[in-house]
């Protein structure tokens, strides 16, 4: 958790996103190095412009504490022109 409020904190600074939501208690299970994992993990949802993918990609990996960390980018169909601007001016 002190690593995930850190990484949302310097999105938010880096003005990389104008949100980043937290959402702790993830359970994860997954094969990594040839095993089974079980963790419990979490969650980060940034809301930041198209613009910004490259950037935000690059800065997650460098700051990010996991080898291969999940990021993915999606793109909604409709969403509120004012909740546009908004996320636009904040991740400049």
């Amino acid at each position: 958790m002190d690593a995930a409020k850190l990484l949302a904190q310097q999105l938010i600074d880096e003005r990389l996103a104008a949100c980043v939501q937290i959402q702790e208690g993830i359970q994860s299970v997954y094969r990594w190095d040839g095993k089974i994992c079980n963790d419990t993990e979490v969650l980060l949802s940034a809301k930041t412009s198209t613009t910004q993918w490259q950037r935000i990609e690059a800065f997650i990996k460098s700051h990010h504490p996991y080898q291969l960390p999940e990021i993915l980018a999606l793109k909604p169909a409709e969403y509120s022109q004012a909740y546009g601007v908004w996320i636009n001016e904040e991740s400049r």
